[in-house]
């Protein structure tokens, strides 16, 4: 999708006021949570990096995928984290993902250091706070959308009637109360893409985080798709969504760009929006901390 369709969606008051939207932080309190090391967020702060820097030894060269990236995002936020090709986007989803340990810094998760836990403890720190959805919807196909999303709890012991539960309200969450009985072949590309969110949110994560959740949907479909994200995120779900694409990018209310391993901008959606229509590359250097 090209740069001149970005969606004009702002949070800009008809009197020219900026407004921080609900779950946003200012410039300042998120500056004070990633410079003090070592101290533990409080409970307004769901992902807290410090210098976070990943390594990587390909064959006796040392490739330097992570610079020391600070970022802090709020309790239900909704953020999308953008970068080009080599930017470490890639490599920073997996570190907050718990997919991944950083070679320096700090990854807080919801209160916890997560950068110095093991491996076993990781997959239970993920499997507790994170809820993936991924650009395959990665769906059982002899499985209802009812028993795919019940999977994630079979697997943690759940009872059967609180498992059924459970699912049914995550699917109603994304308006598939209609749908529980139907297979991934009888369901539209977004309809799987919902299931596959409501997958990811019977666990009730402390984060959804969607890596290009829209790249196997259409134009209409990928609308549809972001249109759940809005909603999730107005009843409080903490959203951080990993794109490609700036008009998909655009429907968050803060937008991260990464570059070299470092944060190039960090910006409310009115700021992105503005810049990508007025002729800026969404790769350039832009606002760190609007």
């Amino acid at each position: 999708m090209s740069t001149s369709n970005v969606s004009n969606v702002s949070n800009v008051t008809p009197g020219g006021t900026t407004t921080i939207e609900p779950g946003m932080h200012t410039t300042a309190e998120r500056r004070a949570v990633v410079n003090a090391p070592g101290a533990a967020p409080d409970g307004n702060w769901v992902i807290v990096t410090r210098g976070i820097k990943r390594d990587y030894d390909m064959g006796g060269e040392v490739v330097h995928a992570l610079r020391g990236v600070d970022l802090a995002i709020g309790r239900n936020e909704y953020v999308a984290i953008m970068g080009p090709s080599g930017s470490g986007k890639s490599t920073f989803m997996n570190m907050i993902g718990c997919l991944d340990t950083p070679s320096a810094g700090e990854y807080w998760l919801n209160g916890q250091l997560v950068s110095t836990m093991s491996d076993d403890m990781l997959a239970r720190v993920r499997n507790k706070e994170i809820g993936f959805v991924f650009q395959t919807f990665n769906l059982l196909p002899r499985s209802s959308a009812l028993q795919n999303v019940e999977l994630p709890l079979v697997y943690a012991g759940v009872p059967s009637k609180e498992r059924h539960q459970r699912a049914m309200e995550a699917l109603e969450s994304v308006n598939l109360g209609g749908r529980v009985h139907h297979k991934p072949n009888e369901l539209s590309g977004g309809q799987r893409q919902r299931v596959a969110i409501a997958r990811a949110l019977v666990n009730r994560p402390s984060i959804l985080l969607a890596d290009e959740p829209t790249g196997n949907l259409d134009s209409n479909t990928s609308e549809e798709i972001m249109r759940v994200f809005e909603e999730l995120s107005t009843r409080g779900q903490t959203v951080v969504m990993v794109t490609h694409e700036p008009d998909i990018a655009a429907h968050a209310r803060r937008v991260v760009v990464l570059r070299d391993g470092l944060v190039s901008s960090d910006e409310r959606r009115d700021a992105f929006v503005a810049r990508i229509q007025g002729g800026g590359s969404v790769h350039e250097t832009g606002t760190v901390g609007t």
